[in-house]
C-alpha cells in the first residue's frame, strides 16, 4: 500500500494531483502492472507484497480467481485453471498445434478457440481480460484512485489480430488503452531513461511464450526502432515443455489425463528453474494413478535438450541485425529482458555470439512494465522533465493483391510507425465499375504465400478505358499497430475504407517462416512477377488490338496487313499459355512494332473526326 510519497520540490506526492496512469505487463507466464511516483517509475503490488501477478484463471462454479489465489488450482482442477492464455491470442482453433498436448478441452464447433470450463466457454480474451481486471484492482487500491489510463506492452511480432485482441480485452476489463507498446522499446524506455544510456542496443525479450529481438537507437531521449524480428510461439514454456516430453518418454508414459498433464509440467518448470541455480535437480512426480516417478536432471543434459530452442533465438537476431544493415560490431550493448533470459545457456550463447558482456543490471521480470509506466505517465498529459519520443516499427509488410495473383507491398516492413502511405492502381478492364481491395501481410510476392487480413468493394468507378481510371489506396498504421485501409477514385472522389480487425491471428509457423521464406525464394519469386507481369502486358495488347481491329480495321489496313497483325496476335497468344517469361516479352514487343502505324493511323483518324465541321478560330489549341 502507498500511504506516503516523499518528491523533490516541484513534484507532484499526492495521486489526485495528476492523472492515475499505468503500465503494464500482460505476460505469458507472469504480469505486471507500474506507475510513475515521485518522477519514478515503480512495480504496484498487492495486498500480500507481491509484484508478480501469474497469468492464471481459475474458473470454479460460483467462482473466479486470479493470480496468486488461481496457484493451488493448477493441479486440484486442471481443466477449469488456463494458463498461458497469451499465447491463443488472436488465434483460431485450426491454429492450434496438438491440441491433445494441452490441459482443457477446446470447442470444436467453434471456428474460435473456446475452452470449456465450469462457467461455460472462455474466449482467450475473455481469460485476458480477467488478468487485467486482476492488475487494474491492485492499481486502483495501491493509488487510491481511479485509473484514467493504461499503456499496455505486447511482443513486438504480435500481429494486426494479436494487438487487436489485446485492446478487445483492456477494454473488456474497464481500462482506457493510451497506447500499445512493443515488450522490447518499453524495456529500452526503462533502461535508457534509468542507466542514462545512448546507442545502439539490441533488446533480447525471451518471456514465457514469446521471443522477440529489437535493435533500437538511443540518443537525447529518442527511441528509434532500426528492427525487429522474433517468434510468437517461443518462450519459457518450450522448455518446460521439452522437459516434460523427456520424463515422459524416459518413463514410458503414453496416456496422461488433464490433472497428469499439469503436474507434469508444473514438475517440469520446477526443474527448470532449479537448475538456472543448481548444477543438477531432483522431483517427485505422483500420478493420478498412484505411480510415483522420481526424476532427476542435471545441467548439462537440460542444455542438450533445450539447445535447438536457444538457436531458434539466433537466426531472428542475425535477421534483424541485416535488416537494420548492422554488424555486431557496431551493437553498444544487449540488453536482457524476461524471465526466461535467466537460464545460463542463453546468457552463455548471446555472448558469445556478441562477444560482449550482457546488461543484465535490470531485473528483467520488472523492466518492461517500468518503461510502459513510463511512457504512460507521458501520454496521459502529466509532465515529465525527461520527454522522450518512441519511433517504433511494424514487423510484416502489408500491401494488396494485383492481377496475375501478386502482392504489391505498400508499407514494408520495419516502417516506423505510426505511418501512412499511399500508391495508384487502374482498372484492368474497358467499363469497370468496381474494384475489390484485397489486403495482405507478408513478405513473399504471391497472393497465396502471404496471410490474407482483409476484402472490401470500391464501387461506382465511372466506367472508362481500361487504366484511365486512377484509384488510390492508402494504409496507415496508427501508433498501436493497427491497420486501416481506404481507396478513392480521385476522378469522383467516391471513397470507401475499412479498419482491418480479423479475429484469428497467424498461425505459429507462418510468421515466423514468412522472412526466412522471402530470402530463401528471393530469385524464384522474382521470376514469378516477371512472368505475371509480362503476361498481364500481353493480355493487354491483344486485348487493344482487337478492338482496334474490330471498330476500324478494314477502313484503315489492307487484308495482307490484318493477316499479319492476326498472326502476331495468334503467335504471342500462344506463348502466353506456356512459362516463358523471354518469348512472351519478344512476341509482345513485336505485335507492338507490327501496330505502330496502325496506331498512328487510329491517331489521326480521332484528330480528323473531332475538327470535322469546326472553323480554325473554334479549335483550342
Amino acid at each position: 500500500m502507498a500511504l506516503l510519497q516523499i518528491a523533490e520540490p516541484g513534484q507532484s506526492t499526492l495521486p489526485h494531483q495528476h492523472k492515475l496512469a499505468v503500465g503494464i505487463d500482460l505476460g505469458t507466464t507472469n504480469s505486471l502492472v507500474a506507475t510513475v511516483q515521485s518522477a519514478l517509475p515503480v512495480i504496484l503490488k498487492d495486498m500480500d507484497e507481491n509484484s508478480l501477478i501469474p497469468s492464471i484463471v481459475y474458473y470454479g462454479k460460483n467462482e473466479t480467481k486470479v493470480g496468486h489465489e488461481a496457484l493451488p488450482y493448477l493441479s486440484k482442477d486442471a481443466m477449469n485453471t488456463i494458463v498461458s492464455v497469451k499465447r491463443f491470442m488472436g488465434h483460431t482453433r485450426s491454429d492450434i498445434q496438438n491440441p491433445e498436448s494441452f490441459p482443457y478441452t477446446f470447442d470444436d464447433a467453434s471456428q474460435d478457440i473456446q475452452i470449456k470450463t465450469s462457467q461455460g466457454l472462455k474466449h482467450p480474451i475473455e481469460i485476458s481480460s480477467d488478468i487485467l481486471k486482476k492488475l487494474k484492482n491492485i492499481a486502483e487500491v495501491s493509488l487510491c484512485g481511479e485509473i484514467t489510463g493504461a499503456v499496455i506492452t505486447v511482443p513486438a511480432y504480435f500481429d494486426d489480430a494479436q494487438r487487436q485482441a489485446t485492446k478487445d480485452a483492456a477494454k473488456l476489463a474497464g481500462l482506457n488503452v493510451l497506447r500499445l507498446i512493443n515488450e522490447p522499446t518499453a524495456a529500452a524506455v526503462a533502461y535508457g531513461l534509468d542507466q542514462q544510456k545512448e546507442g545502439v542496443f539490441v533488446i533480447y525479450d525471451l518471456g514465457g511464450g514469446t521471443f522477440d529481438v529489437s535493435i533500437l537507437k538511443l540518443q537525447k531521449g529518442i527511441f528509434e526502432v532500426l528492427a525487429t524480428n522474433g517468434h510468437p510461439h517461443l518462450g519459457g514454456d518450450d522448455f518446460d515443455q521439452a522437459i516434460a516430453e523427456f520424463i515422459k518418454n524416459e518413463n514410458q508414459i503414453d496416456q496422461l489425463n488433464h490433472e497428469d498433464k499439469r503436474s507434469l509440467i508444473t514438475h517440469a518448470k520446477s526443474l527448470k528453474e532449479s537448475l538456472t541455480k543448481d548444477l543438477s535437480a531432483k522431483t517427485i512426480i505422483k500420478l493420478s494413478n498412484g505411480k510415483e516417478i522420481t526424476f532427476s536432471l542435471n545441467r548439462e543434459s537440460f542444455f542438450k535438450l533445450t539447445h535447438d530452442l536457444v538457436q531458434k533465438t539466433i537466426q531472428p537476431i542475425r535477421r534483424a541485425l541485416s535488416d537494420a544493415k548492422l554488424s555486431i560490431e557496431s551493437i553498444d550493448g544487449i540488453v536482457m529482458v524476461g524471465g526466461a533470459t535467466r537460464m545460463p545457456h542463453i546468457q552463455s550463447e548471446i555472448k558469445t555470439f556478441f562477444k560482449k558482456e550482457l546488461l543484465n543490471d535490470l531485473n528483467p521480470d520488472e523492466v518492461v512494465a517500468l518503461g510502459a509506466a513510463r511512457q504512460a505517465h507521458t501520454l496521459a498529459g502529466n509532465k515529465s522533465d525527461q520527454d522522450l519520443l518512441l519511433l517504433d516499427v511494424t514487423p510484416l509488410s502489408l500491401g494488396v493483391e494485383t492481377m496475375g495473383g501478386l502482392v504489391e507491398k505498400i508499407i514494408h516492413r520495419n516502417s516506423t510507425i505510426p505511418v501512412a502511405k499511399a500508391q495508384e492502381f487502374t482498372t484492368y478492364k474497358d467499363g469497370q465499375t468496381a474494384m475489390s481491395i484485397h489486403v495482405l501481410q507478408g513478405e513473399r510476392e504471391r497472393v497465396s504465400d502471404c496471410r490474407s487480413l482483409a476484402n472490401f468493394t470500391l464501387t461506382d468507378i465511372p466506367p472508362m478505358v481500361a487504366g484511365a481510371a486512377k484509384i488510390r489506396v492508402t494504409f496507415q498504421i496508427d501508433a498501436d499497430g493497427l491497420l486501416s485501409v481506404s481507396a478513392k477514385e480521385l476522378s469522383t472522389n467516391k471513397e470507401t475504407s475499412i479498419t482491418v480487425k480479423p479475429s484469428y491471428g497467424l498461425s505459429e509457423d507462418q510468421i515466423t517462416s514468412m522472412l526466412k521464406q522471402s530470402f530463401e525464394k528471393a530469385d524464384e519469386d522474382k521470376k514469378i512477377r516477371a512472368l505475371s507481369e509480362a503476361k498481364i502486358e500481353g493480355e493487354q495488347i491483344i486485348i487493344a488490338v482487337q478492338n482496334a481491329l474490330n471498330k476500324n480495321g478494314d477502313q484503315l489496313l489492307s487484308k495482307d496487313q490484318i493477316l499479319i497483325i492476326e498472326n502476331a496476335i495468334k503467335t504471342l497468344s500462344s506463348s502466353l499459355q506456356t512459362n516463358d517469361t523471354d518469348a512472351i516479352i519478344q512476341h509482345t514487343k513485336d505485335l507492338n512494332l507490327l501496330t505502330e502505324s496502325f496506331a498512328a493511323k487510329l491517331m489521326d483518324q480521332s484528330v480528323e473526326n473531332a475538327l470535322k465541321g469546326k472553323s480554325i478560330d473554334k479549335v483550342n489549341l
